[in-house]
């Protein structure tokens, strides 16, 4: 396939994707809101509090997820049909022995936790074994449905991938719908109840899309040693950030519940939706990147992947920032317009985790790199660290007294130094051009910054009307971001790619106008 369709095929997934991601994102909010009011903040941090754990239990899920994309990506990219199918069998056998793996673990010791280990009200313990009943039977499905989902990435079928999520956000909101006139049965209970069969449906739906539509998806029970072994060593190592990713992420919601309670843990639930909410506009660009990134580096077009993998890095940065800065600028408006209710410390938590998401975006470009490659070891080490340090330094100024934001603002320092260190690995590792990296993305993407945000914090401090406020600050935040992008964001090269398309959009609007007289 020549470089122009790849560009191509990846401006239409992500077209689609966005599609996606705004039906996703708006429905997302609104059930958040719904499901805070119909549950109220302490059933609210109940459910945020379970998923965390299972979601824990679960953390194998996310390093195979990687690692099933990455090797069907990589044969697709060489034209394999027979190896794909390997893969994929090969990966399904596993994600089986792992489901089975976590069910025993979950009936075990994590219920063991669950019951011992939560401070919750004595009334609710009933509703929380229940809820994580659920979530752990939802968490099954996912894991065994992995393999399918992969392979539509893998063949960057992201139209059907685009409908099929949509379908699931509106099969929610029904859900939400329906438990607004609850009056027999537990409110939470019959919700994660709900929750689960929305899974059970849609996961039946990739299991049957892919069995008509991808003749290597037809499950054949296969088993090869060496193929094993590449898949298990680059799952182990996956593992090993994954794992310590969880535990920054879930361990930290749980030693916030231990410190400071459920109500605190309700703080961050909110937080993190809306970090979710703003998230998936990278992931979706990086969605529809990453398998070209994988395919490039198969195929040993190094030029083209660091082009592509420098270009991605800027523009979802950027996508980013026109998100996020008026975000984050009137983060207290927005939670008092979204929310009836607002849980302390959600403003605070909130403008944190976005000024980390930044870091995250840097991240997920170099390790798409690094799975890329295979040689993951020493990078996995590295962010494995990184997350280890979080929670033990969360831990030590818990336990002297200090707030519970104390640990985003740890969670950004170590940021930092991680980013700087996985750049370092990655030059050891596979050559990787650091220096370019630097001018081509960071001294962009800094520059951006510093020239975009003066004026969208004037204006918030200058006008005191929240309508005008809210407008303007939006308004001007666009223009600003915009026009430092133009001036100091894109090469030139970039910018005239960029002129060029806006005059041929210009032009094919102009002759449909003289067309419609």
């Amino acid at each position: 396939m020549s470089i122009h369709k790849n560009h191509k095929r990846i401006a239409v997934n992500t077209l689609m994707l966005y599609i996606r991601m705004f039906i996703v994102m708006l429905v997302s909010l609104y059930t958040s809101r719904i499901v805070l009011n119909e549950l109220g903040i302490q059933d609210f941090g109940i459910y945020s509090l379970v998923g965390g754990i299972v979601g824990m239990m679960g953390f194998m899920n996310n390093a195979m997820t990687s690692a099933t994309q990455r090797f069907l990506s990589f044969e697709i990219g060489r034209n394999d049909s027979l190896q794909t199918r390997n893969v994929f069998n090969m990966s399904l056998n596993i994600h089986l022995i792992v489901a089975i793996i976590f069910l025993l673990l979950a009936e075990t010791i994590g219920l063991w936790f669950v019951k011992t280990q939560i401070e919750i009200p004595l009334e609710r313990i009933n509703a929380l074994l229940w809820v994580y009943q659920f979530s752990v039977f939802t968490l099954l499905l996912n894991i065994i449905s992995v393999p399918y989902y992969s392979i539509i990435i893998a063949y960057e079928r992201m139209g059907f991938f685009a409908i099929l999520s949509i379908v699931e956000v509106v099969l929610q909101l029904f859900v939400i719908y329906l438990i607004q006139f609850v009056v027999e049965f537990d409110i939470l209970i019959f919700y994660a109840f709900l929750l689960f069969c929305v899974s059970f449906i849609v996961r039946s739906i990739y299991f049957i899309h892919c069995n008509i539509s991808y003749k290597e998806s037809k499950f054949k029970f296969y088993w090869n040693n060496e193929l094993f072994k590449n898949l298990f060593s680059h799952i182990r190592w996956m593992l090993l950030g994954t794992s310590a990713n969880m535990l920054g992420n879930q361990g930290l919601n749980i030693l916030i519940n231990i410190f400071f309670g459920v109500t605190v843990n309700a703080a961050r639930g909110i937080a993190f939706q809306i970090q979710g909410a703003v998230h998936s506009f990278i992931v979706n660009f990086m969605l529809a990147v990453r398998p070209q990134i994988i395919k490039t580096y198969a195929q040993k077009n190094f030029e083209e992947m660091y082009r592509l993998l420098f270009t991605s890095s800027k523009f979802s940065f950027y996508l980013l920032l026109y998100i996020s800065l008026p975000v984050m600028l009137l983060t207290g408006s927005i939670l008092k317009w979204w929310l009836k209710i607002i849980p302390d410390d959600s403003i605070i938590f909130t403008q944190l985790i976005i000024i980390d998401l930044f870091f995250i975006v840097l991240f997920t470009s170099l390790t798409t790199v690094s799975q890329a490659s295979d040689k993951i070891k020493s990078y996995q080490i590295i962010v494995t660290l990184g997350y280890v340090l979080l929670f033990g330094l969360s831990y030590i100024i818990f336990k002297l007294g200090y707030p519970a934001y104390f640990a985003f603002i740890i969670a950004l320092f170590i940021s930092s130094l991680s980013l700087v260190f996985r750049l370092i690995n990655l030059k050891s590792s596979i050559s990787f051009p650091v220096y370019r990296y630097v001018k081509e993305v960071l001294f962009r993407v800094i520059a951006v910054v510093l020239f975009a945000t003066p004026i969208p914090i004037v204006i918030l401090y200058k006008i005191t009307d929240p309508l005008q406020q809210f407008l303007f600050v939006t308004i001007f935040s666009f223009f600003s971001v915009s026009m430092s992008i133009w001036l100091v964001g894109i090469t030139n090269s970039e910018r005239k790619f960029v002129k060029e398309k806006l005059r041929a959009i210009y032009s094919k609007f102009k002759k449909l106008m003289i067309y419609k007289n």
